[in-house]
């Protein structure tokens, strides 16, 4: 097929879905509206029952019966099915709900959480993958307590995993009772523990064997589910069904028909007062040096992220190792690349569809996100109409407060796509807050089973023993997870880029230097892991609820934001550490031994490399 025979069955294929979704529009109006949200729930039972039942099908079958099927699926997983399930594990609520909302709202400023995130998976494949895997350990804290030669390195790794964990897990849970809230009409509660009674079913029973292969399927879910409804969209708004050539072309219809898609963003932004969507460092929008910190820190937080490093552990081989990580970053590129654009789409339809208008007569999808208060209007001037759109929670005058999170999700009803694709996204944001919580709570399972209690409280304990001490872990964390879910901190998005800042302050620098720093000792990686952590902590703890009143620019430490603060704790932990390895005793030979040959191949007899 050439290339623009290619192009015409897309454009075919996307009309095709974009007309079905006006047909209902022909009816009368109340009786459509009606029948159109019958039938997004129709299907959203059909199609997120149908993958609930795949996910807990492919756990029966997968279960795991030994430790090291819990743990890293018995080191068997292939590397492009390993891909999928990393691509699966790192594309979390944040990735498929948050970023593009993230975006949509603060333009240019949003795309640091794209460019951090996507090139913090860069540097954790180049860097440290390949020396982790070769290392051979079950997990983070497993490495830095042999690395550094003590319980107590071991110990305080631990806390600052199941730190980490738990923050990023919120985000996930969260995502998931939204999800359920909007689309099966029960609140964002009731949808939170529906989510985690699925994830500790297949994550208890299957362990890492069984949340791998259920990955796989997940990353098909929510590609899916985030591709059609965006091409359909970039077909419907530019003529073009591919998003990103969509996202650089000009707009068909309405006043602005013939306008380049940004360009016009960026005059209807004016012609509200806004900064423009494109617009970097102006008045209202992130300067410079948070921007700079917020990239770093989940740049370096990706790569000291507990539940992504252990995939790297479930391939046979450190070769394998890099070629996942080579899949993984292709699959992940997909909707990495699509969401600036649905952010861009999601902002013309949303200003389109509800700017200026009278709220009485909005389109039934504004009300029904009412109900789950994630979108809440106040007619400040009591004229009835919708004058502003502002995220929820930031200051202004706008009357119209939108929760980010929702954008994705509410952009295939905003742009009057068939109730199947509505249903379709909804089982990928299911798909996306899953599996990286069963990630995580496998994260926080192993390190109390096999870090905590075999490893320092009990080593005699049997295989057994410790398969049943991981699956109550799993357990317990599962019910903490849905408790941060149903009170998280912050949106989706920043309570996701916490963790990164968390993991950044205090894994990264303890693994960089634990691989290429012979001399780094267990004094002093135990004082850089806190001091980090401890910072970074205190940080968003003060700015985020002690007193957000003074979480603005004029009140931040160099003028970074909680979101990036994480970037000045990892500089604090490695000089921390860096100056505490120099007062102290350099580490036993056996260990610079273990360093010196993790980071250099050893030649056999036969002449090859052991990998």
């Amino acid at each position: 097929m050439n290339a623009r025979a290619l192009r015409n069955a897309l454009s075919f294929a996307a009309a095709a879905v974009f007309c079905t979704g006006g047909a209902w529009a022909a009816e009368a109006p109340a009786e459509a509206t009606e029948a159109y949200a019958s039938g997004i729930r129709l299907w959203t039972y059909i199609i997120v029952g149908a993958t609930f039942a795949l996910y807990l099908g492919i756990a029966i079958a997968t279960r795991a019966h030994t430790t090291g099927g819990f743990y890293v699926a018995g080191h068997g997983v292939p590397a492009i099915f390993n891909g999928m399930a990393t691509g699966a594990d790192w594309m979390s609520a944040a990735s498929f709900l948050g970023m593009a909302g993230l975006i949509s709202f603060m333009g240019y400023d949003g795309c640091v959480y794209l460019m951090g995130w996507t090139g913090g998976y860069v540097l954790l494949a180049l860097l440290l993958a390949p020396y982790l895997r070769k290392f051979g350990k079950f997990t983070v804290p497993d490495f830095v307590g042999d690395r550094y030669y003590s319980n107590t390195a071991r110990l305080v790794a631990l806390i600052c995993a199941i730190f980490v964990s738990f923050t990023y897990v919120a985000g996930q849970m969260r995502g998931v009772g939204i999800v359920f809230a909007r689309f099966l009409d029960v609140p964002v509660t009731w949808g939170v523990v529906i989510g985690m009674f699925i994830v500790f079913f297949y994550a208890t029973l299957g362990g890492m064997k069984g949340i791998t292969w259920t990955q796989v399927a997940q990353y098909w879910v929510l590609i899916v589910a985030f591709v059609i409804p965006a091409c359909a969209i970039s077909y419907k708004l530019t003529g073009n069904p591919v998003p990103q050539i969509g996202f650089v072309s000009s707009l068909q219809e309405g006043k602005k028909a013939g306008v380049a898609l940004l360009e016009a963003l960026d005059q209807i932004h004016t012609d509200l007062g806004l900064p423009e969507y494109t617009a970097a460092f102006a008045d209202n929008k992130k300067n410079l040096a948070d921007v700079f910190a917020i990239a770093l820190a989940l740049m370096v937080g990706t790569a000291g992220l507990p539940h992504v490093i252990i995939r790297f552990y479930t391939v046979p081989s450190v070769r394998a190792a890099r070629w996942s990580a080579f899949w993984a970053l292709l699959f992940i590129g997909i909707l990495y690349t699509t969401a600036p654009a649905v952010a861009a789409f999601a902002r013309v339809n949303l200003i389109q569809t509800v700017e200026g208008q009278s709220y009485e007569a909005m389109p039934p999808w504004v009300k029904k996100w009412e109900q789950t208060q994630l979108i809440k209007f106040t007619d400040g001037n009591e004229d009835g109409l919708v004058s502003g759109i502002k995220k929820m929670g930031d200051p202004g005058p706008a009357e119209l407060e939108v929760d980010p999170d929702i954008i994705v999700l509410a952009n295939p009803e905003i742009a009057e796509l068939p109730a199947w694709v509505v249903a379709l996204v909804a089982a990928g944001g299911l798909a996306a807050a899953l599996s990286t919580a069963a990630g995580l709570l496998l994260v926080i399972s192993s390190a109390i089973s096999h870090d905590l209690m075999k490893r320092m409280l009990k080593p005699n304990m049997t295989e057994m023993e410790e398969l049943f001490f991981a699956r109550v872990a799993a357990g317990l964390a599962v019910i903490a997870a849905g408790l941060l879910g149903i009170w998280p901190p912050a949106f989706v998005g920043q309570v996701v880029a916490f963790a990164f800042g968390l993991a950044a302050s205090s894994f990264f620098p303890i693994i960089v230097l634990g691989i290429f720093s012979k001399r780094t000792t267990k004094q002093g990686a135990i004082a850089g892991m806190i001091t980090g952590i401890a910072f970074t902590a205190a940080y968003i703890v003060f700015f985020k609820f002690i007193n957000p009143a003074k979480n603005v620019p004029d009140e931040w430490l160099f003028g970074i934001s909680p979101e990036g603060i994480g970037s000045v704790g990892m500089l604090i932990n490695f000089a921390v550490t860096l100056a505490v390895s120099r007062v102290t005793p350099p580490p036993p030979q056996e260990v610079q031994d273990q360093i010196e040959a993790i980071r250099y191949p050893r030649r056999e007899e036969a002449g090859s490399y052991t990998i």
